[in-house]
C-alpha cells in the first residue's frame, strides 16, 4: 500500500491543506498499514480501492480520536473483520 496515496486522501478527508502535520499523519498511516499486514494478516492490494479506502478511514479515525479512549467504531470493526476473513485470517 502506498503511504503517500493514503496520506493525501486522509488530508483531503480532514480538510488539511498545509504540510505541517505530514510527518504525524504519515506515521499514523504507516502504523495502520503495519498493523493490518503484520498483526491482522491482511494482504493489502494497492490496486484495490476498498483496501485503500479502509486504510484512509482507519487512519482518519486514528488521527481524530488520538485523545479519546473510545473503541473502534462498529463500521470499521465490520470492515476490518471482513478484510481478515477475506484474507483467510491472521497469520499464526
Amino acid at each position: 500500500m502506498n503511504v503517500l496515496s493514503v496520506m493525501e486522501l486522509v488530508k483531503e478527508r480532514l480538510g488539511i491543506r498545509s504540510m505541517v502535520r505530514d510527518n504525524y499523519i504519515a506515521a499514523i498511516v504507516e502504523g495502520v498499514i503495519t498493523e493490518l499486514e503484520d498483526e491482522k494478516g491482511v494482504v493489502l492490494d494497492k490496486d484495490n480501492s476498498s483496501h485503500l479506502l479502509f486504510c484512509v478511514d482507519y487512519a482518519t479515525w486514528r488521527y481524530q480520536s488520538r485523545d479519546s479512549e473510545g473503541s473502534l467504531p462498529r463500521h470499521l470493526q465490520f470492515r476490518m473483520h471482513n478484510l481478515i476473513i477475506h484474507n483467510g485470517g491472521a497469520k499464526s
